[in-house]
């Protein structure tokens, strides 16, 4: 399934910062389990392109998980992740370069924004959807201020919690969550509890 398709199932993505490879394949079934879809493995964690491969390797043959990159910063990175297997490249800047070779290479493109110029910038460059970090600080109003103009799907990544979720998806496309989610070392149980919480927001 695509990127679009699985964000419409459950429109959550996983920011998995810090996950190993010996712990992807359990936290990619807790959250399975849990009706989220889209995983994020930023490129920052330990040995982050082997689970992005092993993570691939195990559910891209089906349709019930897209696994990606996050903390994406160049093009070198982006062919990189190709190579792991990974679907969807999420950057928290705008960077016409890494935009335009995630779309050479048939990736999603999920460029980080702040401002409308730079939303602009990014969907100039052959951005998919674009993601609004730090969105917590600014909250739903400025996106739905921002929709005015720009009418590409928006993201809320960067303080996104259970508090805040479900006002947030009234307005953007979806969410990305971090530490609210997974943090290393968090057990399974949590994971999946939490996971829950948010998939219930989406609903």
């Amino acid at each position: 399934m695509t990127f679009q398709q699985q964000c419409e199932r459950c429109p959550v993505v996983a920011i998995l910062r810090g996950i190993t490879p010996d712990e992807i394949t359990d936290v990619c079934e807790t959250l399975r389990e849990a009706g989220i879809r889209l995983l994020e493995v930023p490129l920052n964690s330990p040995d982050a392109l082997e689970s992005i491969r092993r993570a691939a390797r195990e559910y891209h043959a089906g349709t019930e998980l897209l696994i990606g990159a996050g903390t994406v910063l160049s093009p070198a990175a982006v062919r990189k992740v190709a190579e792991a297997g990974g679907r969807f490249i999420i950057s928290p800047d705008t960077n016409p370069e890494v935009i335009r070779e995630t779309k050479r290479l048939g990736l999603v493109s999920m460029p980080g924004f702040f401002t409308a110029t730079e939303a602009f910038a990014a969907l100039r460059a052959g951005a998919d959807c674009l993601k609004l970090f730090p969105a917590g600080a600014l909250g739903p109003g400025y996106v739905k201020d921002l929709k005015a103009v720009i009418k590409a799907p928006i993201m809320a990544v960067g303080g996104v919690d259970t508090a805040n979720a479900a006002d947030f998806l009234k307005v953007c496309a979806g969410i990305g969550v971090g530490s609210a989610l997974y943090k290393p070392g968090k057990p399974l149980s949590a994971i999946a509890e939490d996971a829950r919480r948010f998939t219930a927001s989406a609903r």
